[in-house]
C-alpha cells in the first residue's frame, strides 16, 4: 500500500466534552475554603451544603461552577448533575439559559393554604409581578399551615400572605431568614436544663432505667411510623460500632408543623433530648437533617449548638447540621441517609435497616424531632405523669397541627386519644364562622380523610386502621361543608406525583396516573381500585404505598357525596 493510500488519523487539538474553567475554580475555592487533598470538605457527604453555598451566593448552579465543584471534590459531574438536580431548591442553570431572575416568590399550595385561596393568590402575585425581577412559583407545603396561605419572599416568609403584604416585603427586598425569639443556654440551664445529660454521662442515670422509663411512658416515634422509642436503643445498641445518631427535622408532610414550633421555643429542649439519645447508643457524632422551608431555625441551631460548644457541654464537631433541599421524600429515613451521604434522597431496599447499615454503612438511630424532645420532661415529671395523660383509654400527650377550617389553628397539645369533635371544642375554638364539619384528615395528606360521622374516634396510633387511615405525624386538617372533597384528593394527588423521587415504576407512574384519573369528569372507581392495590403493595416506601388512602377515603366513606357531583354511580 502507497503512502498515499494510507489512511491518516486526525488528532484531536482538545479534549471531548466541555471543559473546566480555571477562573470558576479558583472563584469556587475561594468560597468554599481549604485546599487540602484530605479536606473533609472534599468527602461526598458535603456535596449538597456546597451545593447550598453556590446557590445562596450566586442564586443559581451553572453548569461551569458545578463542574469546577466535580473537580473539587473529585467526584463524576454525572454525580454532581443528578444531586443538584433532584433537589426542587436547587435551579441548575444550561449554558443555553438565562440566569432566574433576582427574587424568587414560592406560593405554598398544600391543601391547608389551598383551602385558604392559594390559587388566586398565586394567579394574583403571577400577573403584578415583573418578569425580570421577580418570578412566582408554587411550592409545596411550608410547615406554617396555621398561618395559611402562605408565600415566602427570597427566605422570609409572609403569613396570612395577600397581594398587599407579600408586595410590601417584596418593594422592602425582605429577602432575610425570619427572626425567632429563642430560648437561651442560660435561661435553660436555670431551670434544669442538661441535668439528664450530665446525670447520663456521670453514671447516675443508666441506659437501662431510662429505656424502662420510656417504655412505661408509652413513648413512640411521634414523626410518623410510631415505634417505641426505647425499642430503637435496644436495636441500635445489639450492632456493633461505630455508630450515629440522626434526627430527621425534615417534617414535610402536609399539614405538619409541630417540630418548627417546639425548635423555635426550645432549641436546647431539643437537643438534649437528642444528645441523650447519642449517649444511649454511643453515637460517634449526631446529625441535624433540618428542612430547608426553615431558614430561620438553621440560625437559631447554629446558635445553639455554638453555645453548647463554648460551655463545653459538647465537643466542638460532635453535632453536625445539614440542611435539606426541598424533597419530602427526605423524611423517609433510608432517603434522609442518602442526603446525608451527599446523594438524592433516594429511598433504600430493605432490610438491612437503617438500625444495621444506616449512615456510612454504619448502625445508626433515627429520631424525630419531638420525640427526643419528650425524653428530658418524662425523665424530669415522671412516666407515669406521661402516660396518665390519655384519653379513652389511650396512653401520653400528642402535639396535634391543626389547620383547615377551625377558629384557632396551630399546635395542640392534647391527651393521645382525643376525638376530632374533642380538639375541636376544647382546644381550636369550634368550627370557623360559617363552617360545619364535613371531613378531616388525621395524619396529614398520607393519613386519609374521615367524615364527620366518625369525628369521635379516638386519634392515636393503632385506633385508625380499621377505618382504613392512620395518624402519622398527627397532622390534622379539617374541611367544611362549603369545601370540594374532588379537588382536595387532586391536591393531596398532585403533591405526591410531584414529591415522587422515581425510583420504582408503581409510585412514579401511579401516582400521574391516579391524579390523572382523579381529574376526569366521571372516575373510574376499578381501575382506581386495581391502581391503589398495585402503589400499596409494590412501591419502595410508604410515599407510594400511602398516596392512594385519600382516594380510597373518598371511595369508601363518601360515596353519597361523590355520587352527587356525578363522579361515580348512584347506588
Amino acid at each position: 500500500m502507497s503512502t498515499d493510500e494510507q489512511v491518516v488519523k486526525r488528532r484531536r487539538s482538545a479534549l471531548r466534552g466541555r471543559q473546566l474553567e480555571p477562573a470558576v475554580l479558583s472563584e469556587l475555592r475561594d468560597l468554599i475554603g481549604d485546599e487540602r487533598i484530605d479536606s473533609p470538605l472534599r468527602h461526598r457527604d458535603r456535596l449538597i451544603e456546597h451545593l447550598h453555598v453556590l446557590q445562596d451566593t450566586h442564586g443559581y448552579l451553572s453548569m461551569p461552577r458545578l463542574r469546577a465543584l466535580a473537580s473539587f471534590m473529585n467526584l463524576p459531574m454525572a454525580a454532581i448533575y443528578e444531586t443538584a438536580t433532584f433537589y426542587a431548591h436547587f435551579d441548575v442553570i444550561h449554558d443555553e439559559q438565562a440566569p432566574p431572575p433576582a427574587l424568587t416568590l414560592r406560593v405554598c399550595d398544600s391543601l391547608s393554604c389551598q383551602l385558604a385561596g392559594a390559587e388566586a393568590l398565586h394567579q394574583a402575585l403571577a400577573d403584578g409581578a415583573d418578569p425580570d425581577r421577580v418570578r412566582v412559583l408554587r411550592a409545596p407545603c411550608m410547615g406554617r399551615c396555621e398561618t395559611a396561605p402562605v408565600v415566602e419572599v427570597g427566605h422570609h416568609h409572609v403569613c396570612h400572605a395577600n397581594a398587599q403584604n407579600v408586595g410590601a416585603a417584596v418593594a422592602n427586598e425582605q429577602v432575610q431568614p425570619d427572626e425567632i425569639p429563642w430560648q437561651r443556654l442560660a435561661d435553660y440551664r436555670s431551670v434544669g436544663g442538661y441535668r439528664l445529660l450530665v446525670d447520663c454521662r456521670e453514671g447516675r442515670v443508666s441506659v437501662e432505667s431510662l429505656a424502662k422509663e420510656l417504655e412505661h411512658a408509652g413513648l413512640r416515634g411521634l414523626g410518623g411510623a410510631g415505634f417505641p422509642a426505647f425499642r430503637k436503643w435496644q436495636a441500635v445498641r445489639a450492632e456493633p460500632g461505630p455508630r450515629y445518631a440522626v434526627i430527621n427535622a425534615d417534617e414535610g408532610e402536609p399539614g405538619t408543623f409541630k417540630d418548627r414550633y417546639y425548635l423555635e421555643r426550645e432549641p436546647h429542649g431539643f437537643l438534649e433530648g437528642a444528645l441523650v439519645s447519642a449517649w444511649a447508643v454511643e453515637a460517634q457524632a449526631l446529625y441535624i437533617y433540618l428542612r430547608d422551608e426553615y431558614p430561620g431555625l438553621h440560625g437559631v441551631l447554629a446558635e445553639a449548638m455554638a453555645e453548647l460548644e463554648a460551655a463545653e457541654i459538647v465537643e466542638p464537631g460532635f453535632i453536625i447540621l445539614r440542611r435539606g433541599a426541598g424533597a419530602y421524600i427526605c423524611g423517609e429515613e433510608s432517603a434522609l441517609i442518602e442526603s446525608l451521604e451527599g446523594k438524592p434522597g433516594k429511598p433504600r431496599h430493605r432490610p438491612p435497616f437503617v438500625a444495621q447499615k444506616g449512615l456510612f454503612g454504619q448502625p445508626t438511630l433515627v429520631n424525630n424531632v419531638e420525640t427526643v424532645y419528650w425524653i428530658p420532661r418524662i425523665h424530669a415529671q415522671g412516666a407515669e405523669w406521661f402516660a396518665s395523660q390519655g384519653r379513652h383509654g389511650r396512653k401520653g400527650l400528642r402535639s396535634f397541627s391543626v389547620s383547615g377550617r377551625v377558629a384557632r389553628p396551630g399546635v395542640h397539645l392534647a391527651p393521645a386519644g382525643i376525638t376530632l369533635n374533642e380538639l375541636i371544642e376544647e382546644y381550636c375554638g369550634g368550627m370557623a364562622e360559617g363552617h360545619r364539619l364535613l371531613a378531616y384528615l388525621p395524619g396529614g395528606a398520607s393519613g386519609g380523610i374521615l367524615p364527620a360521622s366518625k369525628a369521635d374516634i379516638p386519634l392515636d396510633f393503632d385506633t385508625l386502621q380499621e377505618h382504613g387511615c392512620f395518624i402519622g405525624s398527627a397532622a390534622v386538617i379539617v374541611l367544611s361543608d362549603q369545601d370540594d372533597l374532588k379537588a382536595a384528593a387532586a391536591n393531596l394527588l398532585s403533591f405526591f406525583a410531584d414529591e415522587s423521587c422515581g425510583q420504582c415504576t408503581p409510585c412514579r407512574v401511579g401516582t400521574e396516573k391516579m391524579l390523572t384519573l382523579l381529574e376526569r369528569d366521571t372516575w373510574d372507581e376499578g381501575t382506581l381500585q386495581q391502581l391503589a392495590r398495585v402503589m400499596a403493595d409494590a412501591s419502595i416506601c410508604g410515599l407510594g404505598q400511602a398516596a392512594p388512602n385519600p382516594v380510597l377515603s373518598l371511595l369508601r366513606d363518601f360515596r353519597s357525596e361523590l355520587a352527587s357531583q356525578n363522579l361515580i354511580a348512584k347506588g
